[in-house]
């Protein structure tokens, strides 16, 4: 993660900048995030990931995460459009 920024339970897991939010942040620990990806439960997010933090989102780079991680958060909106 980016030195000296705070992150905070409840802050918003997205993609990019301005990008639709899949997940939340639910634990904080020093090298990594525990986050909830809407519609697959909370998973391990390792500090490394992060590219940003600010104004309540965490942005993250979704390469950086196992295969599994990101199908999970490309179909993390799946269930809005049933």
């Amino acid at each position: 993660m980016p030195k000296n920024v705070q992150v905070q339970i409840g802050d918003e897991v997205v993609a990019s900048k301005g990008s639709q939010r899949f997940g939340a942040v639910r634990v904080v620990h020093p090298h990594e995030l525990i986050i909830d990806i809407e519609g697959f439960g909370d998973v391990r997010l390792p500090a490394t990931a992060v590219l940003a933090v600010h104004d309540g989102k965490v942005v993250v780079d979704v390469r950086k995460l196992p295969d599994q991680i990101q199908t999970a958060i490309r179909h993390a909106h799946d269930l809005e459009t049933q």
